[in-house]
């Protein structure tokens, strides 16, 4: 199941996007907001991106007006690997490489077309692990031994 979560900007991308995955047979949570009324983004992405840290969901799609501050909401998160793409070779080696579990899109950057071609291209990427796994252990590391100053 996919966590879906955005803010005002993105609830647009976001319907058309839950339609594509109706489509596709891909089950999806939706964490808002709901409506157009102007809302922050971090208190969606936060909802989403616990949902796919404590494995409620398996991945995740935010959207915003760039993606850019709904994931870096979102990678506040331990677990969290989100990445930010517009275009479909990002996101797919963005899964193979780095094994990421959420996306971010950005509704006044991509295109609706575009959009679901780089939620499919995210969506079939699949996790190669062996020299990308040494890396995302030290980024796991890294989220452990973080102390506030």
């Amino acid at each position: 199941m996919l966590a879906l979560a955005c803010d005002h900007v993105g609830i647009e991308l976001k319907e058309i996007i839950m339609d594509y995955l109706t489509e596709l047979g891909i089950e999806y949570k939706d964490f808002g907001t709901y409506n157009t009324k102007r809302c922050n983004y971090p208190e969606f992405a936060i909802k989403a991106a616990k949902a796919v840290a404590s494995g409620e969901c398996d991945k995740g799609i935010l959207f915003c007006g760039t993606g850019i501050g709904i994931g870096i909401a979102a990678n506040k998160i331990n677990g969290i690997r989100c990445v930010c793409c517009s275009d479909c070779y990002s996101a797919k080696l963005s899964r193979e490489h780095n094994n990421s579990n959420m996306l971010s899109l950005g509704a006044r950057v991509v295109g609706y077309d575009l959009a679901k071609m780089i939620v499919k291209s995210w969506l079939d990427g699949v996790y190669e692990g062996g020299r990308h796994q040494a890396r995302i252990d030290q980024i796991s590391s890294i989220e452990k031994h973080q102390t506030i100053i």
